[in-house]
């Protein structure tokens, strides 16, 4: 095997962050120079500005540096011609199904009978979690109008990629592609929109974002029994709905609704999860049942599905979602032994 040949070979174990595939199969390994032990690889992205070249190139040097004969690896950037954009785009369209999305993913979405009850929380947190267990997971945040996985997940202000033919590539937020409404308006744009055209956004991040092969993709709905919850149902039968409350009596209730509007759409309903379920103070180090007590396990019994998790309320995990730092990454708490049995008890539900 010649050099060329090994520096090839090494080059199929770096993969572009956000597409998950190695360069040498995305066709982003240009010219490579020998001179003695010294490389030069030139590599070509679909935007010369590309946030994460740095990571590219340290993986590069990381793996041709493995190389007995190579002492010296320098990368050099270029940009894509159209051409060769399109042709990547259509090599990474070609892999999806639009009739049939997310066809050998097991797709959850994650509802609530109203706002305020930390449901946008909860799915980022999972997210990550099923992430750090080594699965490959995406996230939706459908809650088009009153998006907030931005914010909980540190992406605000980041834009997706969006390649020549239209396909979105979705941004990587601690492992998890993300794609939100959030990520595509300006700062702080209003958006006033009926249901029809919110269901054709909805089937725009299905098939026009280029999501690969995932293990998981977790929806975040809006609240509610809307527009939007029932077109997914519609256009995802497969999908499963994971419903979030807390302990008040009125969460509980509206969150029934949404149970009873999944059964009616022959949906299935795999679990509840009780946010802010009790608060343990700082002095006394007791649980404290602000918002009522046991009104999740009373709903799981209603819909006769299991309660996967009760996650306290913490003023430390509304600083890191405002700070967008996902509480399970928070070595402060212990939200990620909270997740990650949620986690556990939801592979089992499959």
């Amino acid at each position: 095997m010649t050099l060329k040949d090994k520096i090839y070979k090494a080059l199929e174990n770096v993969d572009d962050p956000e597409i998950k595939k190695n360069l040498v199969e995305l066709d982003m390994i240009g010219d490579v120079t020998i001179d003695g032990k010294n490389v030069i690889v030139n590599v070509t992205l679909t935007t010369k500005g590309c946030p994460l070249k740095n990571t590219i190139s340290g993986d590069v040097e990381k793996e041709l540096l493995k190389i007995d004969e190579i002492e010296k690896v320098e990368v050099v950037f270029g940009e894509m011609t159209d051409e060769q954009k399109q042709n990547l785009a259509k090599k990474l369209r070609g892999e999806q199904d639009t009739k049939e999305p997310f066809k050998n993913t097991r797709v959850i979405a994650i509802g609530s009978g109203k706002g305020g009850v930390g449901k946008s929380t909860v799915t980022s947190n999972l997210a990550v979690e099923l992430s750090e267990m080594g699965y490959s997971v995406g996230l939706i945040d459908a809650d088009i109008l009153g998006h907030s996985i931005p914010q909980i997940l540190g992406i605000k202000g980041q834009k997706p990629m969006a390649m020549s033919d239209g396909t979105i590539i979705p941004i990587n937020a601690n492992g998890v592609k993300v794609i939100s409404m959030g990520n595509l308006i300006e700062k702080d744009e209003a958006l006033i929109w009926r249901g029809p055209v919110l269901g054709g956004i909805l089937t725009q991040f299905f098939n026009d974002v280029y999501w690969g092969e995932l293990d998981y993709m977790l929806i975040d709905l809006p609240p509610g029994t809307g527009d939007v919850p029932l077109s997914l149902m519609q256009q995802l039968p497969k999908a499963e709905i994971l419903i979030v409350t807390t302990p008040q009596i009125t969460a509980a209730d509206v969150a029934k609704r949404l149970g009873f509007m999944a059964s009616k759409t022959n949906s299935k309903v795999i679990g509840i999860i009780e946010n802010m379920s009790y608060f343990i103070c700082d002095n006394c180090d007791e649980k404290h049942y602000i918002f009522g007590k046991r009104e999740g396990e009373k709903l799981s019994k209603e819909l006769n599905v299991p309660l996967l998790g009760e996650i306290p309320l913490s003023t430390l995990v509304r600083e890191d979602s405002d700070k967008g730092v996902p509480s399970v990454l928070d070595e402060r708490l212990n939200m990620k032994d909270k997740y990650n049995l949620i986690a556990t008890k939801l592979l089992e539900t499959e």
